[in-house]
């Protein structure tokens, strides 16, 4: 549900209103009941209704329910949506931890996140700097990248939150590498047998021989060609200006971009859309999705829009998005288990 002063309550019953999501998954929402009994009238939705629940086996999955699994961790009394708070910072985050370990003992296929704020889970004593971060340390996970998709554009990142001046400091080749490789994997997960991978360069023009840098010479390229060696079809160093306008024209399935800013300006910049005539977001697409991980995590790539809470504007695209993705990395992730069943089955 995302932190429960955001726009998150109110996009998922947005998202959740349609009826089309039912024919393509069972969603389940982990959260608030009365959060999202709020929410419905916030959107004017009153004819979808909330059914809470306690256990996947008491969802009814249909189409003008709501299924929520209720944590009950909200006082609506002191709920003031657009505001940071303890409460609600605490809340979402044991939303999270509730469905990562639903999906690690199976109960659920895939997860998807609404945002939370980083300073209210923070102030509520939980100090990670994303979703990402707190994926990876509850499922054990130590090789895991960040994915961003809008449309055709797929990119993937060396590092994510952290200062610039750190970001620089970890461009080191054995990085690079191992997000290539999950880059690579993420593609053929996506259905493409053999996917382009173009890699950006850390510098201006890619560091121009090193005039600008060496980054590219001593740490990117080794990375490029021990991918090659591998059988990755793997580009670079493209200078970054460049990259993702090649990409929108077709010529990668993935960015491999080399910090935070780098992959995600690009991908804003399409997804987001700004109707200046009529002063509202005609659409907030794209979405956020954490590879290397043991379980499927689709996220809505745009934060908790605490100026929008409460006012029922807020735009649902980037949700529905990430619904999309999380069934089709779900789905790919059954079919693997299949074959390695089947797989385990013959040999023996």
């Amino acid at each position: 549900m995302g932190d429960p002063a955001s726009i998150g309550p109110e996009i998922t019953v947005k998202a959740l209103a349609n009826n089309e999501i039912y024919d393509k998954c069972r969603p389940l929402v982990i959260g608030d009941a009365g959060v999202m009994e709020a929410a419905v009238k916030i959107v004017g939705k009153e004819d979808v209704r909330i059914h809470p629940v306690h256990s996947v086996e008491e969802a009814l999955f249909q189409a003008g329910t709501i299924d929520v699994y209720d944590m009950d961790l909200v006082d609506m009394d002191k709920l003031e949506r657009g505001k940071v708070s303890v409460m609600a910072g605490e809340a979402a985050f044991r939303y999270v931890e509730k469905v990562i370990q639903m999906a690690m003992a199976g109960e659920v296929d895939g997860t998807v996140t609404n945002a939370f704020n980083k300073e209210a889970i923070n102030m509520a004593g939980h100090h990670y700097s994303g979703h990402t971060e707190v994926y990876a340390d509850m499922t054990g996970t130590k090789k895991y990248t960040m994915m961003l998709a809008h449309e055709n554009i797929r990119v993937v990142h060396v590092s994510t939150h952290v200062s610039l001046r750190e970001a620089c400091d970890r461009v080191k080749k054995d990085r690079v590498l191992e997000v290539i490789r999950i880059a690579y994997q993420a593609c053929r997960d996506l259905g493409l047998e053999q996917p382009r991978i173009g890699v950006a360069g850390l510098n201006p023009h890619s560091g121009e021989n090193g005039l600008f840098g060496r980054e590219e010479i001593d740490e990117i390229i080794p990375a490029i060609e021990a991918a090659k060696a591998e059988g990755i079809q793997a580009e670079g160093p493209v200078p970054p200006d460049t990259i993702f306008s090649k990409a929108r024209g077709g010529w990668y399935d993935m960015v491999v971009a080399m910090y935070h800013d780098q992959g995600h300006i690009p991908l804003k910049v399409i997804g987001f859309v700004y109707n200046q005539e009529q002063q509202k977001w005609d659409a907030v697409a794209g979405v956020n999705i954490t590879l290397g991980l043991p379980i499927v995590r689709a996220s809505v790539d745009h934060g908790t829009a605490f100026d929008q809470a409460g006012q029922g504007i807020a735009n649902e695209l980037s949700l529905i998005n990430a619904i999309d993705y999380g069934i089709r990395l779900s789905k790919s992730n059954k079919a693997k288990t299949a074959k390695r069943t089947i797989d385990g089955g013959l040999s023996k």
